[in-house]
């Protein structure tokens, strides 16, 4: 029988996409919340919420016991783990169980046979599923490890046994740099983890990320095909779509039946993903696939999955927990077209894809495309969390057409409020080789160059900008214009370090003219709508301080007020400041220590990520500011240098 109600065990865009598709199947459901999430989007979808501590996740979303209680006092009768967090924690399970509550995913068994990389690859040879060539043995003796190496056939990959997210792996090229790359794995696994044991395997050349999709029902899986994931920043995807391009039937067929052999052999409940490694050197091969790890939970992008198979993956969750059996047989699940998803997230590109935080002043996203989003606008991206802003997701009849809606999404969804990674996307599903197909998970590092160029900007952004500080672009509110002539009016707005004080005459309410510099530009409106140089006006949105013109992915302008500059401002690189609020993780700069330009002073740990501070030039530390364990606000100097002799 379906439940009554579950309690959501997550935040964000997955806990709304959860509660929509159970709220739909007349599920009640349970929202849990942070001190910062009280007023969040989750929160005021649910039917009930309950507030189980503080910001960060430790205080919070990985409270086991305290959620299992929020769900015996809600009267929920199962929890959903959502991904992340607590999703593939067998303990949590257990306790779940152990209160009489349905855990809604696999068991807690089938987690710890994947839990463990090395223990879960001897599981899968014994099931018949092919793996990388390897060790993955208990015995983590350095001289050992580095003679596997040798026997395997360098390039190898060390990799901790309890790892994600890239951490603790390192990429050894040959013999002389496999100690040195093995210390460093084992200690960023332990800092990461707390067990740092590793393992060694064969580096696949033109590695392409395929995992398959199932589902069981603890006896019996099914797989609902591939998803292509190939396109990857330092081990973290950004695009994901369904099916993989290039797929023959022979490849479908026998990773789909591997992925089910997995998932079978652990008699798993729920939807899973296996992850393999495709070795693309020589197109796509029978023999040429590896089993690489099995995510025990949903999967970020699962809605492509969704998408060409028509299946509710979240609803089938509810379902098997529930009791039901596998909904459909394998003979009755198909693909229809191709679907891609794109992850939109706050951070700063330029900067080197520097996680960020800020309040969304304005969110828009086209018609056409599917937003899963945690966010509305309004909502402040904190720092104590992912800050993801959505999924977009699109589909069509074929990777052609889906991949031109993709382009048309991204360059039509609109974000002001904090600076985003929206016109990497843009330039990555412009990119010629992924438009081909011929995809890798080297792509993005080898083309990072080009694939992070900014566009210049043209004398109408400015003149844009400028109609929207003035509030021009409104014709219900002309401030200042309301005597016509050619006095001249300026506003000074700044972008990306650049400082510009435009002009405008105003003739009539429909004509404007701007002067950017050396150029003109004239706006006139025609029927409603504003037009620069003949060329149609991009949409904005503005706030007391900023105007963001959506063109270019959108592009942001501060309005600068010359009463209220801030005259102390200056980069002279005495001063080692924060990037983002955070967490003070590591302190390893002392008042009269000597540093070089690029040495480490200190760690600053926000949005699941650490961030190391680097020394900008050579000196001397005249003074640590902070200590570790301390929070700090964007912008809070950290470390001075003694200034320079001269």
């Amino acid at each position: 029988m379906m439940f009554d109600r579950i309690l959501i065990a997550n935040r964000g865009e997955i806990a709304c996409r959860v509660i929509e598709t159970a709220q739909s199947m007349g599920v009640s459901c349970v929202a849990v919340h942070s001190d910062v999430d009280a007023t969040s989007k989750h929160v005021q979808m649910a039917d009930l919420a309950v507030h189980i501590g503080g910001n960060a996740p430790a205080e919070s979303y990985l409270r086991g016991e305290v959620i299992i209680q929020a769900a015996l006092d809600t009267g929920a009768q199962a929890i959903h783990p959502g991904y992340g967090f607590l999703s593939e924690n067998p303990e949590f399970v257990d306790a779940v169980e152990a209160a009489g509550l349905v855990f809604i995913g696999p068991s807690a068994d089938a987690i710890r046979a994947m839990g463990l990389k090395d223990a879960a690859k001897a599981l899968m040879i014994d099931a018949g599923v092919p793996v990388v060539p390897g060790y993955h043995g208990a015995d983590q003796d350095d001289a050992l490890l580095a003679d596997e190496a040798g026997k395997i056939g360098y390039p190898v990959l060390i990799k901790a046994v309890a790892g994600g997210g890239g951490k603790g792996m390192r990429l050894v090229e040959a013999a002389g740099g496999f100690d040195e790359a093995l210390a460093s794995a084992r200690s960023e696994a332990l800092n990461a983890f707390g067990n740092a044991d590793v393992l060694v395997e064969k580096f696949v050349s033109k590695p392409r990320h395929i995992e398959v999709q199932v589902f069981g029902d603890g006896e019996k899986a099914v797989h609902l095909f591939e998803r292509d994931c190939s396109l990857q920043r330092r081990h973290q995807k950004v695009i994901e779509e369904a099916p993989a391009p290039d797929m023959t039937q022979d490849m479908r067929d026998a990773m789909g039946q591997a992925a089910v052999l997995a998932a079978e052999a652990i008699g798993y409940k729920g939807a899973g993903t296996v992850e393999f490694i495709v070795d693309g050197s020589g197109g796509l091969r029978t023999d040429g696939f590896f089993f690489m790890e099995m995510n025990t939970r949903l999967q970020v992008e699962h809605p492509v999955t969704e998408m060409i198979t028509g299946v509710d993956l979240v609803a089938w969750q509810l379902r098997v927990a529930a009791g039901e059996g596998l909904p459909v047989a394998q003979d009755e699940l198909s693909i229809n077209g191709h679907a891609f998803e794109a992850r939109l997230y706050a951070e700063d590109v330029p900067k080197g894809f520097l996680p960020a935080t800020g309040t969304l002043t304005h969110l828009q996203f086209p018609k056409g495309a599917r937003a899963d989003s945690g966010v509305r606008a309004g909502d402040t991206i904190s720092p104590f969390y992912d800050p993801m802003i959505a999924k977009v997701i699109v589909h069509g009849p074929t990777r052609d057409v889906a991949l031109a809606k993709l382009s048309a999404a991204l360059r039509d969804t609109q974000v002001a409020g904090t600076v985003t990674n929206l016109s990497f996307l843009g330039a990555l599903a412009a990119h010629s080789g992924f438009a081909a197909g011929d995809v890798d998970t080297g792509l993005i590092a080898r083309d990072t160059g080009v694939l992070t160029a900014t566009t210049p900007l043209t004398p109408a952004h400015w003149a844009r900008a400028g109609m929207a500080a003035f509030d021009l672009d409104d014709p219900k509110d002309e401030v200042g214009f309301n005597l016509w002539g050619p006095l001249r009016q300026s506003v000074t707005l700044a972008h990306g370090g650049e400082e510009l004080t435009v002009q405008v005459e105003v003739s009539d309410p429909n004509t404007q003219v701007w002067y950017v510099e050396k150029a003109k530009v004239t706006a006139k409106r025609v029927s409603g709508r504003w037009s620069l140089d003949g060329a149609p006006a991009p949409f904005v949105a503005k706030t007391a301080e900023h105007v963001t013109v959506f063109d270019h992915y959108g592009i942001a302008f501060d309005i600068i007020d010359p009463l209220q500059r801030d005259t102390s401002a200056g980069g002279d690189g005495n001063v080692v400041e924060a990037p983002m609020p955070g967490l003070v993780k590591l302190v390893s700069a002392s008042a009269g220590q000597k540093v070089q330009t690029g040495d480490r002073l200190a760690v600053l740990e926000a949005m699941k990520m650490e961030h190391a501070l680097l020394a900008a030039r050579d000196g001397v530390i005249a003074e640590v500011l902070v200590s570790e364990g301390d929070q700090v606000d964007a912008g809070a100097a950290l470390i001075r240098l003694e200034e320079k002799e001269g």
